[in-house]
């Protein structure tokens, strides 16, 4: 059986479940930013009005991170029971729940730690399962969605947004305009970087029917909006990965604030949200 823990590649993200103090802090700062951002907003909205739920709902995020989703969800939604937020790694699962009772939504949702190929909740115990930016992540994808198949109830739905990172660039002044660089930032911060070109063959496999999708891009283009957030990040994760020394993360990282400074910055990548119903 696949296990998020026996993942043994650079992907920062995808080692939460035993990574240092100073990348879990610098992962956070970056799933905070990128939450509060319009665009994050927008992308929830639309699959949330297309799911239209009542108040009877029972939900799961799954790989919920600091629970942005989670706590936006709660804050959006009337829902009666309890939205359950899981996560593999448990300093972020404490940090959502921190962060839940410091909003004023704690008493809407349950943390826990585990792992998404394999969930300790009941078969048929969900609604809706959503995955924000976890298939991208994880060891095995098709397992993961075996497993929110088996954890929704007949009829139940499955959210999916994620980016496709093999479209993910950060334009430079090297003779390659980042190519080379671009390699690097796939290497150390996706496992999975073509798995949205796959759900549709996916879903179809693993027990769904394909309903609704949409694509977004997210690009910024003369200075740093979206993607600002994530260049202090690479100080630390791209080191981290061991696909460049400390001082070359600087440099790289200098040139790009300096790019958006400038007004000459460029990044780009294509984003999508799926969501499928189970099939009986």
């Amino acid at each position: 059986m696949s296990k998020q823990a026996d993942f043994t590649g650079r992907d920062v993200y995808a080692r939460t479940f035993d990574a240092d103090e100073v990348s879990l802090a610098s992962i956070a700062a970056r799933l905070e930013a990128r939450g509060r951002h319009r665009f994050f907003d927008q992308v929830i909205n639309d699959y949330m009005d297309v799911l239209a739920l009542s108040r009877n709902e029972s939900i799961l995020d799954l790989g919920c991170g600091t629970g942005v989703i989670a706590r936006a969800l709660a804050k959006r939604c009337d829902i009666k029971e309890r939205i359950t937020a899981i996560d593999i790694s448990a300093h972020l699962v404490e940090m959502g729940a921190r962060l839940a009772s410091k909003e004023g939504v704690a008493d809407k949702i349950d943390f826990l730690v585990g792992d998404a190929h394999s969930i300790v909740e009941p078969q048929g115990r969900f609604d809706v399962v959503i995955m924000h930016t976890l298939l991208s992540h994880v060891v095995d994808p098709a397992t993961v969605l075996r497993e929110a198949q088996r954890l929704l109830r007949p009829d139940g739905r499955v959210v999916v947004f994620d980016g496709d990172f093999e479209s993910l660039t950060y334009a430079t002044d090297a003779p390659d305009g980042g190519a080379g660089t671009d390699r690097l930032l796939g290497v150390s911060g996706h496992t999975q970087g073509r798995v949205m070109r796959m759900m549709p063959r996916q879903f179809n496999e693993n027990g769904f029917r394909l309903e609704w999708s949409r694509a977004y891009v997210a690009a910024d283009i003369g200075r740093a909006d979206f993607w600002a957030s994530s260049l202090p990040t690479f100080r630390t994760l791209l080191p981290k990965a061991g696909v460049m020394s400390e001082q070359e993360a600087n440099e790289y990282v200098d040139k790009l604030e300096r790019a958006s400074a400038n007004g000459q910055f460029f990044a780009s990548c294509n984003f999508y949200t799926t969501i499928g119903r189970r099939l009986d």
